[in-house]
C-alpha cells in the first residue's frame, strides 16, 4: 500500500483524530486518488480548505497523489496574502450565506445584522446544496457530510453550538464586522425592507404603537411590519454587545 506523508495547519486540525493534530503523519492509501478526495477521507471538508501543497508546489483539488508525496493542508488566510498562488475557487465579490435547518437562530442574527441569508427549513441538503452553488452562497453548517458535497463551492464548518457564539464565529472568520449594517432585513423572509408612511398603515397599528412610534419599515415579501419599539431597543443591545465582545 501506498504512503504519503500530511501536514494540516491552524483550525483544519479541528478536523482530526487527536494524534494527527499539529504534526506530520503518514497515511496509507490506495491509488490512484485525487488530494481533494484524500483530504476528506481524513475528515477535512473541501471547502474549508484554501491552498494545498504537494512537494511544496501548489495544486488544485483534482491533483493525483502518488507515492511518497508530502502533501501541506491550509485553510483561509487572514494576514497572509496568498492570490499569486494557485486559487482553489474564485473569490467572492459579495459574502451571501445559505444556513442548514440546524441554524435557524444564527440566520435571524445574521438577517437581523443585515447580512443576506437563505434559510428555510422545508429544504433538504440536496437543494440546499444546489442553491449554495448556484447562487454563489457560503453554505453555514455543523454537519461535515453536508460539506463534503461534491456541487458545493464555498461553505464553513461552524463550531460554537451557542447561537450567540455562532454569530461571533461567522463574524470574525469572514471579517464581517465593518459591513454590519443591522435592520435592513425582514428576520422572517430575507427580503430588504422599505420605508412606509405611517397613515398608509394605521389601521394595521395597535394604537398606542400609532401614538407613539412614527418611523415604520414594510417587507415587501411577507407584508410583515417594523417600527422602534420595545423589541427593536432590546435588539439594539444585543448587537452592541455582540460587536464590543
Amino acid at each position: 500500500m501506498e504512503q504519503v506523508i500530511f501536514r494540516f495547519y491552524a483550525e483544519l486540525n479541528d478536523f482530526l483524530s487527536p494524534e494527527r493534530r499539529m504534526t506530520a503523519f503518514s497515511h496509507a492509501l490506495l491509488l490512484p486518488a485525487s488530494v481533494k478526495d484524500v483530504i476528506e477521507s481524513l475528515g477535512v471538508p473541501h471547502t474549508e480548505v484554501d491552498l494545498i501543497l504537494v512537494n511544496a508546489m501548489p495544486v488544485g483539488f483534482t491533483c493525483p497523489v502518488r507515492d511518497g508525496d508530502r502533501i501541506s493542508v491550509y485553510p483561509g488566510f487572514t494576514s497572509l496574502d496568498v492570490s499569486s498562488l494557485m486559487q482553489l475557487r474564485p473569490q467572492l465579490q459579495d459574502v451571501c450565506f445559505a444556513a442548514d435547518t440546524h441554524l435557524g437562530r444564527l440566520a435571524t442574527y445574521l438577517r437581523m445584522l443585515g447580512f443576506d441569508v437563505l434559510y428555510e427549513t422545508s429544504r433538504d441538503d440536496r437543494e440546499l446544496s444546489r442553491i449554495s452553488a448556484r447562487e454563489k452562497r457560503i453554505l453555514l453548517t455543523r454537519d461535515r457530510g453536508l460539506l463534503k458535497r461534491g456541487e458545493i463551492i464555498y461553505g464553513y464548518f461552524v463550531r460554537a453550538t451557542e447561537p450567540r457564539r455562532q454569530l461571533l464565529e461567522v463574524l470574525r472568520h469572514f471579517n464581517l464586522f465593518r459591513a454590519v449594517a443591522p435592520f435592513q432585513r425582514c428576520l422572517r423572509c430575507n427580503v430588504l425592507l422599505q420605508p412606509i408612511s405611517k397613515e398608509s398603515i394605521r389601521d394595521r397599528l395597535p394604537p398606542r404603537t400609532a401614538e407613539c412610534y412614527h418611523q415604520f419599515q414594510i417587507c415587501p415579501g411577507c407584508d410583515r411590519l417594523y417600527w422602534p419599539g420595545s423589541h427593536y431597543e432590546h435588539m439594539q443591545r444585543f448587537i452592541e454587545h455582540v460587536l464590543t465582545d
